[in-house]
């Protein structure tokens, strides 16, 4: 079961690109330069959607084993019999349904990166057997009696706090430490807003090749998406795109009118109907955002509706101010 995306080359598995130019993701890079040379351990963490298997595949790409298999499996896709036997494979006649030998992908990955995403969902029981294949490199196929040797790299993902999972006794701490030889750390989308109009270039490439034509945002339209919290990250931003390019139709420019979430935290909505703005815990875009926001709506009621007195009393033009709130979705 090879990663969806994975690429070849003259039999070399090619690295995946990273989009991003901010500090974090400079870091990160550092990093996965550094160990991915080496035979250790990775832990990639980090929310849904911020593109943990696209590290993973990238510290395989520039490995010693990239000419050898990149395997993936979803450790929450399956229950633990079906997981034990997709990792470890079994021998026929080892429960019903059994009919034939099935090599696991410990096995298929031999030489190369077994990728482990949503480790932390694993049973105690697929833990031990987890542990002695990171220990000695042994595992047991169901229904068999003799063990079987691999050399595998192993990378594994999470979403969880394992280290809290570790304190609640759900997650044994032994294999804790051996899969968090080097932790890889991806960043959400809202702690690196700067990579945002490059991701959309990206994608908006991406989209251009499938469909035989380019489209670009209005300025307006990337104003509010580098605004949004993006609780879905880089996975979020990419649907949205596809959104709006399908529902944009023949239109060569993506206005803010195809945007159908609100560039607004529920909680501010909240405390500005109060006729307060509270910025803690936003991040600096958010607050400069909800104070312009604020700042237009009374400069508006102040001019009893009227933009051009808006505008004079901000002190910009009424041009700028129609940009503004297009973009911030003041009506």
């Amino acid at each position: 079961m090879t990663s969806r995306g994975s690429t070849r080359r003259g039999g070399r598995f090619q690295a995946p690109r990273i989009v991003g130019d901010s500090e974090p993701m400079r870091r990160l890079r550092a990093l996965i330069e550094r160990v991915a040379p080496t035979d250790a351990t990775v832990l990639v963490t980090g929310e849904n959607g911020t593109g943990k298997e696209l590290v993973a595949k990238t510290v395989h790409a520039l490995s010693r084993r990239a000419d050898r298999p990149f395997v993936a499996v979803n450790c929450s896709a399956f229950n633990d019999n079906l997981l034990e036997s997709e990792m470890f494979g079994h021998k026929r006649g080892a429960f019903t349904g059994a009919v034939s030998d099935k090599k696991g992908l410990f096995e298929v990955a031999d030489g190369g990166t077994f990728f482990m995403d949503e480790v932390g969902e694993m049973s105690p029981a697929l833990q031990a057997k987890l542990l002695r294949v990171l220990q000695d490199g042994t595992f047991l196929p169901v229904g068999e009696g003799r063990p079987r040797k691999v050399d595998v790299r192993v990378v594994a993902a999470t979403n969880r706090d394992l280290k809290a999972r570790v304190a609640e006794g759900a997650f044994r701490e032994d294999l804790y430490y051996r899969l968090k030889v080097v932790e890889l750390y991806v960043p959400p989308l809202r702690r690196r807003r700067d990579d945002i109009p490059l991701l959309v270039e990206h994608f908006l490439g991406k989209l251009a090749e499938r469909h035989g034509r380019t489209k670009r945002l209005a300025p307006e339209t990337l104003a509010r998406l580098q605004e949004h919290e993006w609780p879905g990250n880089v996975r979020e931003l990419e649907n949205e795109l596809e959104r709006m390019w399908v529902l944009s139709g023949d239109e060569e420019v993506i206005g803010p009118e195809y945007i159908e979430f609100s560039s607004v935290p529920p909680r501010q909505q909240q405390d500005e109907s109060k006729g307060v703005f509270r910025y803690e815990g936003l991040s600096l875009h958010e607050a400069v955002a909800g104070l312009e926001r604020r700042m237009i709506r009374e400069a508006l009621e102040r001019s009893e509706g009227q933009r051009a007195g808006a505008a004079r009393l901000l002190g910009i033009s009424p041009k700028v101010l129609a940009r503004k709130m297009t973009a911030l979705g003041i009506s």
